[in-house]
């Protein structure tokens, strides 16, 4: 019985893990919107800067804790033995030297609370500025990822585009290859026209293993991008797409651009959080009012304990500091004249995205236009020359001259195509819209 098992279920428990197997090394096919989901999801950079934004709401609770009350409660027994004489620092006849030793048993509750401190107030507005800011660079790293797997998946629909219209070419040259050898084998032809066809067939081979190269190599980019398992292969699944020219209905405004860019959003939060670094420091120079006490149960032992408490309320007011309050306020200005400097720089780049990106975008669009009539042109440049060669009108060096205008032309689509796209993908970076674009 067991061995009858062993014959029947070995087999089945074999193909189980080859299946098993097979389902983990299969091509992965992403579209871009996978693409990008998946990297916002699995990239490091991403994973550390959701982290940061988790630590600064940390940070903020700590910053309001200090705001609240605080208690403990206590239980303690002690043993005392004091040396009189040392306490009063002088020593009287019959009083003796020491006291004790004795046990001192107490149980109960010690509190304090700010009254009022402004320090602790802006330390806490700061803080929730604070997570502001991490939240403004957390969604930097997520455009700046985004922006980078368009761009490599990008590079993967060019390289298959061009792998597709190589292998084209080449079959175009195997025809033409093809009819100058019946023309030859019927006395039509001459041996220079299926030799020069043959030439011109080698070298569309040649691009087409040149094509295949750059798409493998882009492919594992991608996946390096993804963090993909290497010995997993990638396929992108939308090679079509490439060839679309989308209208683009992003708010080109500087307005929008500067509203949306995460980048200039943390620097104005990390100015207000100077600005309150300042008011700080100036508020140290204000009194501090506070509210402490304990309330115990205590005595010599558990038996004899009775409530014991103290309430007391204190006022401190800085008189002298030796300058700290000044170096602090004046370290808060400094910082305030670097962050502005900074985003005066940062709006003038942004500036500069946007117009660049704009004028790309519609030079590309204009590109695109040109090149998809280059390519229509020169495929009926092809048939007339084909139709000439056949006719023995023509040798076919129109033909080869013909391919080669053909095939500078699927290079020129293919390039204007790319430049769109990614003149797309930069505008969209330059309005902060790279996640809203590409990921929803």
């Amino acid at each position: 019985m067991v061995k009858t098992w062993m014959n029947r279920g070995l087999p089945l428990l074999l193909a189980l893990a080859g299946s098993s197997l097979a389902q983990d090394t299969a091509p992965l096919k992403l579209t871009l919107k996978d693409a990008v989901a998946l990297a916002l999801k699995q990239n490091p950079q991403v994973i550390l800067a959701n982290l940061e934004v988790s630590q600064s709401r940390q940070d903020r609770l700590l910053a309001r804790s200090a705001l609240l009350p605080q208690a403990n409660g206590t239980l303690s027994e002690a043993v005392n033995r004091l040396n009189v004489q040392a306490l009063i620092g002088l020593s009287f006849p019959g009083i003796p030297q020491h006291v004790g030793p004795f046990e001192v048993f107490q149980g109960g509750a010690v509190f304090n609370a700010p009254l009022f401190d402004l320090t602790l107030w802006r330390r806490y507005k700061s803080s929730q500025l604070g997570v502001e800011s991490r939240r403004a660079q957390e969604t930097t790293v997520r455009e700046e990822s985004v922006m980078l797997v368009v761009s490599q998946y990008l590079g993967c629909q060019r390289a298959a585009a061009d792998v597709a219209a190589a292998q084209s070419r080449a079959d175009l040259a195997q025809a033409v290859y093809d009819q100058s050898a019946d023309l030859q084998k019927n006395g039509v032809g001459t041996g220079i026209d299926t030799l020069r066809a043959n030439v011109q067939l080698q070298n569309e081979k040649q691009r087409v293993i040149v094509a295949h190269t750059q798409l493998d190599t882009s492919l594992f980019g991608l996946a390096r991008l993804l963090n993909v398992d290497p010995h997993r292969s990638l396929e992108i699944a939308d090679q079509v797409s490439f060839f679309d020219t989308p209208d683009i209905s992003l708010d080109q405004t500087l307005e929008k651009a500067y509203a949306a860019r995460p980048e200039l959003r943390a620097v104005l939060n990390e100015e207000q959080r100077a600005a309150l670094d300042s008011r700080t420091a100036a508020d140290q120079r204000l009194p501090k009012i506070s509210f402490s006490g304990f309330w115990l149960e205590q005595g010599l032992t558990p038996a004899s304990i009775i409530p014991a408490y103290q309430y007391e309320g204190s006022l401190i007011v800085p008189i002298f500091t030796g300058g700290r309050i000044q170096a602090d306020r004046a370290k808060a200005d400094l910082a305030i004249r670097q962050l502005q400097q900074q985003e005066q720089e940062l709006r003038n780049r942004i500036a500069l995205e946007v117009k660049t990106a704009v004028a790309q975008v519609d030079a590309a669009r204009n590109e695109v236009t040109v090149a998809n009539l280059g390519i229509q042109l020169a495929r009926e440049e092809v048939t007339e020359a084909r139709d000439r060669f056949q006719a023995g009108v023509a040798n076919n060096i129109e033909v080869i001259t013909a391919q080669d205008e053909l095939s500078r032309a699927n290079d020129n689509q293919i390039g204007a195509l790319y430049r769109y796209n990614q003149a797309r993908a930069d505008l969209a970076h330059a309005m902060g819209q790279m996640e809203a674009l590409y990921a929803r």
